[in-house]
């Protein structure tokens, strides 16, 4: 059974349901806990240090996010609570409290071309294209080192997965469905890193030289019968 210490360090993201697991945000700052006897002198000597340099420490203090964009804060190391901040201006306490800007705003990157394994043993190259924002700004920062890279490299593997359980003739004939079912994976597997994928696109699938030959000479074969017919 987990003590109260060990629940401290994980708390619900700011405006998430009762239901949602999924997004916990690790050493989020519980509000009605204390900073600590250090905490409170160190906050206490910030705020000094902001009167006595005032006005001059409002140009250092106060600062700006777009309306795309989001501020996370964390003091003394540990993640604020209330959620992130912005858009407009928010106040930072010098010395004490650092912020990381996060971008709200779709985004897209290319899926380097994927050599697959087919249901039927075929090798065919595959790339692909994938939409994605950060849909919550906190656990994004808190919960994973880098969303964008972690995406980038989950949508290479998952591209692999997907595939590596069709036929040729369905990846040919079923881009749509296929890229659906890996737009949900993908979304389902980044909920945790506060990442929507809302869209993922297959652009190409290359198939072997001698496959692309092969089916060059069925295809003129069978236009050959249905004219001699």
């Amino acid at each position: 059974m987990a003590t109260n210490r060990d629940r401290k360090h994980y708390n619900r993201a700011p405006g998430s349901h009762s239901g949602d697991a999924d997004e916990i945000v690790i050493g989020a700052e519980d509000p009605h806990e204390g900073q600590g006897l250090c905490g409170t002198i160190l906050s206490v000597l910030s705020w000094v240090l902001v009167v006595c340099t005032f006005p001059l420490s409002l140009c250092v203090c106060i600062k700006v996010v777009q309306e795309y964009e989001r501020a996370v804060i964390f003091r003394l190391g540990r993640l604020l609570a209330g959620g992130a901040k912005g858009p407009g201006i928010f106040f930072v306490l010098p010395c004490i409290e650092a912020y990381t800007k996060v971008d709200l705003r779709t985004v897209s990157f290319d899926v380097p071309p994927q050599e697959v394994l087919t249901k039927d043993s075929v090798t065919v190259s595959v790339d692909a294209v994938v939409y994605y924002r950060v849909n919550n700004a906190t656990i994004s920062v808190a919960n994973v080192e880098n969303a964008h890279h972690s995406t980038r490299l989950l949508a290479q593997t998952t591209l692999r997965n997907v595939l590596g359980t069709k036929n040729l003739a369905d990846i040919l004939s079923e881009r749509e469905s296929i890229s659906s079912s890996m737009q949900s994976t993908l979304d389902q597997a980044t909920d945790n890193w506060g990442i929507r994928v809302e869209r993922v696109e297959i652009k190409d699938v290359r198939l072997p030289v001698q496959l692309q030959r092969a089916m060059a000479a069925e295809a003129e074969a069978s236009r050959e019968a249905r004219a001699k017919v």
